[in-house]
């Protein structure tokens, strides 16, 4: 299939990212074409171009050192017959990336990655949703465990943040794999797990 025309860009920050987007920028603007072609609305949310359905998050651009890829938020409802999705961590329970480091990867995988769109746009109109594990099933990091354990009103604001909220802060901390970055990125948090406030908030 050849490579998807690109259409105007009327987000003043998405043109902001794609011109800041140096080493991905030939691959985000491939890969916005393929989305925009399924009939999506393009936002700019958590720092990326955003591709919804009837105001609901459907894919996801994102770019990384070593490859850029598409965030399907829930990914793990999608028949992955092609088995191009992958979990970005260890612990992401619906969400799931295909990932790239060419452009010509794209354009060959194009009419497939439009499949893969429209699925995810059919299983979010059929409300289809999975069963989460709650956050006791997690493992706690030990350098946040050991905040709860110490600070009492922080552990009640732990427990009373929403179940997307608490894994969304237990996958960011236990994320790096060195002890002394998974203590920065708990400490920076705290205020805002003790304001009530989920990591994106």
């Amino acid at each position: 299939m050849p490579a998807v025309n690109p259409q105007p860009i009327n987000h003043p920050r998405i043109v902001a990212f794609l011109n800041q987007s140096h080493q991905w920028r030939a691959e985000f603007m491939q890969l916005r074409a393929l989305v925009l072609a399924c009939g999506l609305t393009e936002a700019f949310k958590w720092g990326a171009p955003c591709y919804l359905l009837d105001d609901r998050n459907i894919v996801l651009m994102h770019g990384f050192k070593h490859y850029c890829a598409l965030l399907f938020f829930k990914g793990a409802l999608i028949d992955d017959q092609h088995n191009l999705l992958t979990a970005q961590v260890e612990n992401m329970q619906l969400a799931r990336q295909i990932r790239f480091t060419t452009v010509q990867q794209i354009v060959a995988l194009a009419d497939t990655l439009q499949e893969y769109v429209q699925a995810a746009i059919i299983a979010e109109q059929a409300g289809l949703s999975a069963e989460f594990k709650k956050f006791s099933a997690y493992s706690i990091p030990a350098e946040f465990q050991r905040q709860l354990d110490a600070n009492e009103p922080l552990r009640v604001a732990f427990e009373g943040l929403t179940a997307n909220r608490q894994r969304a802060y237990l996958q960011h901390f236990a994320t790096p794999k060195q002890a002394k970055t998974r203590a920065a990125r708990v400490a920076k948090c705290l205020p805002s797990i003790l304001a009530g406030q989920g990591l994106h908030d």
